[in-house]
């Protein structure tokens, strides 16, 4: 048990690292981008990371069900330090683009593997108290990236936010390669490479055609169209690919499980209501309020704070009482009724009452995320968690990449939109990106852009409510499953379940059976 959790810890370290890695560059950019002379290119920096790391999450999880967690450990990790290396001696806007995209390929496995490595370790009864844990460092990070990333770049070097990630990761790494072992049995396989190529590359449209939405092209241009299209005819074509392959990379069996498709779905919302609280609370901060970055980040540590507590407490009462359920139920209600809170902000309300809005939030992530994970990994085949465990992370993924769409295209339009409506013919003279950045404007239309703003970004909380409102109707749907107490497997439980039949040489392993 002293192994289990001191390679407990290296995961928990592990998912930080990537965690951080996805908020720690937003504050540094602007510095970067006066460093190395290429602000045409400053989205690429955050755009090749997350394509990279999401389009190999799959991978990560399908391979690791066949060679074991460890040794795709040992790789995610050692690609995430080389990538962290290179991206802090990045010479040109150019090699940091393509370092980054290299960080991302190894960042893709660390969450996952953390998730599936858990259920490796412990039963499903006791998985809701470290799966709490884990969890936990997705609110720490959601806050601590962008403090930790402005401290860095103002006293240091922005190149320390990708330096500070070698020794943390070479720590992890040590300790996953002395520590870690869980069990694995090797089996026959064929790996779906057809099906990972035509998944990452569609996967790779979907995620640019958000992208660039709106921002680096217009909606109805030709690039946006055009990846858009290639994604969705990439989706029909990698159904009939996994319909006909021998070990697909994603089961598509797997989502006639309800426990797993509710909980996809349920990751859908939750990353894309976790994006809009982490992006657009500090727009509304700087931008209307007039707060400071450091101050900003100091009021999402509320969201936080919520997150952390609950997930913990969470994690204990999902071990103690066998059930999950409930859990995302009372979360959601809680996310939703913080984000209706946010609707009702104005310029005069305290920054303490922000962040107690927040924490309301907070809570009901910290009590809805893990119990879809340990629901998942309950209702899965052993031989199959790990690429389930990586889907719940892809279409969280995909949630957050769809809010960047769907969100900041609503904020921009609706900008404009008040800004005509207060200002008149003075509104083309407001720089909307400066802005949408906290920046300054004019004395004379400083009140009036601010209240523009405000009310832009009033607009943007009521989507956010009714977005969080389905995971309401998700977790109310979702099937409930009794918890096991022990490891499939293990001769306790094979005590308390009748032998199972003799199978085939070539039949799944008998710890294959549902978690």
């Amino acid at each position: 048990m002293r192994g289990n959790l001191v390679t407990f810890s290296a995961i928990m370290l592990a998912t930080l690292l990537a965690a951080l890695d996805q908020t720690i560059v937003a504050t540094a950019l602007p510095e970067i981008v006066t460093d190395l002379e290429g602000f045409s290119h400053l989205s690429w920096v955050v755009t090749a990371y997350l394509v990279a790391s999401t389009v190999t999450i799959p991978l990560y999880g399908k391979l690791s069900d066949i060679y074991g967690r460890r040794a795709l450990f040992v790789v995610s990790i050692s690609i995430f330090i080389v990538g962290s290396l290179l991206c802090g001696l990045a010479a040109s806007m150019g090699e940091l683009i393509a370092f980054r995209a290299l960080q991302g390929v190894g960042a893709g496995g660390l969450i996952p593997l953390a998730q599936a490595t858990v259920a490796d370790l412990f039963s499903p009864r006791e998985r809701g108290k470290y799966q709490g844990y884990i969890t936990s460092m997705w609110g720490l990070a959601a806050v601590a990236g962008p403090l930790v990333g402005g401290t860095l770049t103002d006293v240091v070097s922005w190149r320390w936010i990708f330096l500070v990630n070698l020794p943390l990761g070479l720590i992890a790494l040590a300790v996953v390669i002395k520590t870690m072992r869980v069990p694995q049995q090797r089996r026959e396989h064929t790996i779906d490479y057809l099906g990972a190529a035509v998944l990452g590359i569609c996967v790779t449209c979907l995620l640019l055609a958000c992208v660039w939405g709106g921002t680096t092209y217009p909606w109805g241009s030709v690039p946006v169209i055009g990846t858009a299209a290639a994604g969705l005819a990439g989706v029909a074509l990698f159904i009939l690919v996994e319909r006909r392959a021998v070990e697909p990379i994603l089961p598509l069996a797997l989502f006639r499980d309800r426990v797993f498709s509710v909980s996809v779905s349920a990751n859908l919302v939750i990353g894309a209501v976790v994006f809009a609280v982490s992006i657009y609370m500090p727009v509304y901060l700087q931008g209307v309020l007039g707060d400071s970055a450091t101050g900003s980040g100091l009021v999402l540590m509320g969201f936080s704070l919520g997150w952390v507590v609950f997930a913990t407490i969470n994690g204990r009462l999902i071990a103690h009482t066998g059930r999950y359920k409930l859990f995302p139920i009372i979360g959601s209600c809680l996310a939703t009724a913080g984000i209706v809170l946010l609707t009702r902000l104005e310029p005069s309300t305290p920054n303490g009452v922000v962040a107690l809005m927040l924490m309301v939030s907070g809570m009901g992530m910290g009590l809805s995320v893990q119990a879809y994970i340990v629901g998942t990994q309950n209702a899965v085949p052993m031989a199959q968690l790990g690429t389930a465990t990586a889907a719940l992370q892809l279409f969280r993924s995909i949630g957050s990449a769809l809010a960047v769409a769907g969100l900041g295209t609503l904020l921009a339009n609706r900008v404009g939109s008040e800004l005509h409506d207060r200002l008149g013919g003075a509104a083309p003279r407001v720089d909307v990106d400066r802005l949408l950045q906290g920046g300054d404007v004019a004395a004379d239309l400083s009140a009036r852009t601010h209240e523009a703003l405000a009310a832009a970004l009033h607009s943007v909380w009521l989507v956010t409510a009714a977005i969080a409102a389905v995971a309401i109707v998700l977790a109310l749907i979702q099937e409930e499953r009794p918890l096991r107490s022990h490891q499939p497997g293990s001769d306790r439980e094979d005590a308390e379940e009748p032998a199972a039949p003799p199978e085939p040489p070539r039949a799944q392993p008998t710890s294959g059976r549902a978690a």
